[in-house]
């Protein structure tokens, strides 16, 4: 009774044969005489059947079937009577011989099945049995095949797989740390690394040229859709490598990945944009390129007009920017009045709009309505128009602000929220449909692809260089650096260091796929000097640098590489490759968005000898 094949394995020449097949009771049809079975495993359904040609015995034993109970069963593969084209093996069926019932089961909590509309809770509790869900084990299959051939092309690229620590010094300049502390070292801890960064600089100081890891790294930070308090990171360092030579290897990596898994030629070399340009034209440093309604900027047309909600901003410093919908001036008065209280969600006071009839541009009645063209001349408002090349049925949406920020962030969403609402960016349902066709994004063991070319969702790459190197946090009242301190300034800017930091550009690029920014990375400071200017113009003494990063700071006295590399977010690859909206469905055991994890239970309290070996007293 040992296995001898997968439950989605066998087709039409396997008739004749017989095997031997184990998995879950997914459903039985009980037709008195005769009984089918579908048989669930990792790769699919196969249907077994009992009639009265089988053993008693065997037949009795079969009626006693129920779902999720766990069995083996041999025979003989034999050809359907009734076939079924929405399976694989829809042609083909198990003439039953033998039946061990391996194990019993409760009814779950909810049946094993696709798309399930199963609230999330209640997944994520029995998330053992979410997993045997046909759709989740394709994910996590997905994420097996991406990871290999990750390690498989950096491999042939001549990269070493090495191994960081996991338990690290905490050192400032991120984002929250997870701290562990120890029993040995008393009143001391470690922390959970957020990314391996300096160890694999180090590694380059050590001569080993190119690494990469596929990491745990930890951020104890707020949570959201694609975000997690452990997540897995695709890390990467080169030395004697520029910037050319880093984007190059990763297009490479990215066509590949795209290519083997969804059949999708993703043209070289991808497209760039320098940062700047990116949030005047999207309001986005992870910009979506699949449709247009870009940012246009309109100060100059109203910063001297008589309206002062456009006036104020752009004489305190701020702007007037616009995005045109073109078909958007159908949209009813209510969805703008919605539209109004969205932007406010990003910082925004309100937002000016004018609707364009499908009579425009005539003087008809209903040919236009506007909330602001009232407070400025016929002269203005025709400027504007002729800016957004203006036709009927369109739309208008301006946003003012003293600090462009806001602007940006208010804009960057709404063109977002309107391409959703007019159907110009697919909904990630109907994508991941495209993607898995009827069998999933891999189908069955050999990962045949069923979606057919006109199915295949469109992927927009696009790299964003050139990141100002330093921002301005309000919380710390200083500048801090936009990616880490190790990034390098760009040649030109190094003596804007200390002089002009908004101005200061990094030799910093991230890669961003339909509006979502899959990695990031930069070249890095190679030399003690200037790694001490940088930390001096962070806030850092040279004292406390020596404190927090001194390890680094003492290697690079003896011989540095140039080097660089970037991180990618596996889980957040894979989503797309799935064409999903959440890692957690692409993550086996993925946190809520309070950071907890429901299946288990934890975080939880600990007991106090634990508490009290540690040195630990809670308040």
């Amino acid at each position: 009774m040992k296995r001898t094949i997968y439950c989605g394995q066998p087709r039409i020449d396997s008739i004749g044969k017989e095997i031997s097949v184990c998995g879950w009771v997914q459903r039985r049809r009980d037709l008195g005489q005769l009984l089918f079975i579908d048989l669930r495993d990792r790769s699919g359904i196969l249907q077994l059947a009992f009639d009265e040609n089988t053993c008693r015995d065997v037949f009795d034993a079969a009626v006693t079937l129920r779902s999720e109970f766990v069995i083996q069963a041999a025979g003989t593969v034999r050809e359907r009577s009734a076939k079924n084209p929405a399976l694989p093996t829809g042609d083909i069926e198990l003439e039953v011989t033998s039946l061990n019932i391996i194990s019993t089961a409760e009814t779950p909590p909810f049946e094993i099945e696709e798309n399930t509309d199963v609230n999330d809770a209640l997944l994520l509790k029995y998330r053992y049995l979410d997993l045997r869900r046909p759709d989740m084990q394709r994910n996590i299959e997905l994420r097996h095949k991406a990871a290999k051939i990750t390690r498989d092309y950096f491999d042939e690229q001549g990269f070493y797989e090495i191994e960081t620590p996991m338990l690290t010094k905490s050192t400032p300049e991120g984002a929250r740390d997870y701290l562990v502390p120890s029993r040995v070292h008393r009143g001391k801890f470690y922390a959970l690394p957020q990314s391996p960064q300096q160890y694999k600089q180090l590694l380059m100081l050590a001569g080993f040229d190119r690494y990469m890891q596929i990491v745990r790294c930890f951020r104890d930070e707020d949570l959201r859709a694609d975000r997690q308090p452990e997540f897995t990171q695709i890390d990467l360092e080169m030395s004697f490598a520029d910037e050319e030579d880093v984007i190059s290897m990763n297009e490479g990596y990215i066509k590949r990945l795209f290519g083997e898994i969804l059949g999708v030629d993703i043209s070289l070399p991808i497209k760039r944009l320098k940062w700047r340009e990116a949030m005047d034209r999207f309001g986005s440093d992870k910009p979506d390129m699949r449709f247009g309604l870009e940012l246009c900027d309109i100060s100059d047309i109203v910063g001297k007009c008589e309206f002062k909600v456009f006036t104020e901003p752009v004489k305190n410093g701020g702007s007037v920017r616009m995005i045109y919908v073109p078909g958007g001036g159908t949209m009813p008065r209510k969805q703008i009045d919605a539209l109004v209280e969205f932007v406010k969600t990003y910082g925004a006071r309100g937002l000016a709009w004018t609707k364009l009839g499908e009579n425009y541009p005539s003087n008809e009645e209903g040919s236009m309505s506007s909330s602001y063209a009232k407070f400025l001349t016929e002269d203005e408002n025709n400027a504007i128009l002729t800016r957004a090349g203006a036709k009927a049925g369109g739309l208008i949406l301006i946003v003012a602000d003293v600090k462009d920020d806001v602007v940006f962030a208010s804009l960057g969403a709404l063109r977002i929220e309107c391409a959703k609402r007019l159907g110009l960016i697919a909904d990630p349902s109907v994508i991941a449909s495209a993607i898995c066709g009827a069998q999933g994004a891999i189908c069955g063991a050999q990962g045949a692809r069923s979606n057919p070319d006109h199915c295949i969702p469109k992927y927009e790459f696009v790299w964003i260089t050139e990141f100002p190197l330093f921002e301005y946090s309000q919380e710390d009242e200083r500048f801090v650096a936009k990616h880490h301190p190790f990034t390098a300034p760009m040649d030109e800017d190094i003596d804007l260091l200390e002089t002009d930091k908004i101005n200061c550009r990094a030799k910093a690029y991230d890669l961003v796929l339909n509006g979502s920014e899959l990695g990031g990375g930069s070249i890095r400071i190679n030399t003690p000097e200037l790694q001490k200017r940088m930390f001096r113009a962070l806030g850092f003494s040279d004292e406390k640098a020596l404190e927090q990063f001194g390890h680094l700071i003492e290697a690079f006295k003896y011989g540095t590489p140039p080097h660089g590399g970037i991180a990618y977010g596996l889980d957040r690859i894979v989503m797309h490759l799935a064409g999903l909206s959440s890692i957690r469905d692409v993550i086996a055991f993925p946190k809520v968005q309070n950071a907890s994890e429901l299946l288990t239970a934890c975080p939880d309290i600990v007991d106090n000898k634990q508490l009290e070996e540690l040195g630990i007293r809670l308040t």
